[in-house]
């Protein structure tokens, strides 16, 4: 079965790698589409933080991840119908229905987020801790 996610994926964090395994662990393929740096402007206007081909290029480092397709159009559509999944996945914000493609699968599963990992958190913290002369990740809470 093939599984099919899109998104951003501008600031990978720990929550973008839960959901990915999530995806993948729901069939034998995960096809993520990529929002391209024209999109991501349109949709999130500032960013992206990194370009598409460094987003594609960490996605593509994670075990789970088997293809990256990058789209320039608003929704994923015109690649679904290219790529025919059996299953799409969504992060929790989503209802099935909400969610472009959803009526062209077998399957359109809703994965919750992680509570308190966002790429939105991440960059506003960095943005703060730079403008207070601290190191990246100061008031993150994160631990080695």
């Amino acid at each position: 079965m093939i599984v099919f996610t899109n998104g951003c994926f501008d600031v990978l964090h720990r929550g973008h790698v839960e959901y990915l395994e999530k995806s993948k662990a729901l069939g034998e393929k995960l096809i993520v589409g990529l929002n391209s740096d024209a999109s991501v402007r349109v949709l999130k206007p500032g960013r992206p933080i990194n370009s598409q081909d460094d987003r594609m290029a960490v996605l593509l480092a994670l075990r789970w991840v088997d293809e990256v397709i990058i789209f320039d159009e608003p929704t994923p559509l015109q690649l679904i119908h290219r790529i025919k999944p059996d299953i799409i996945t969504k992060g929790g914000d989503y209802k099935p229905e909400q969610v472009v493609g959803f009526t062209l699968v077998k399957h359109t599963v809703i994965i919750p987020f992680l509570d308190g990992h966002s790429s939105t958190r991440i960059i506003n913290a960095t943005q703060r801790n730079s403008k207070q002369g601290l190191g990246f990740g100061a008031n993150l809470g994160y631990q080695r």
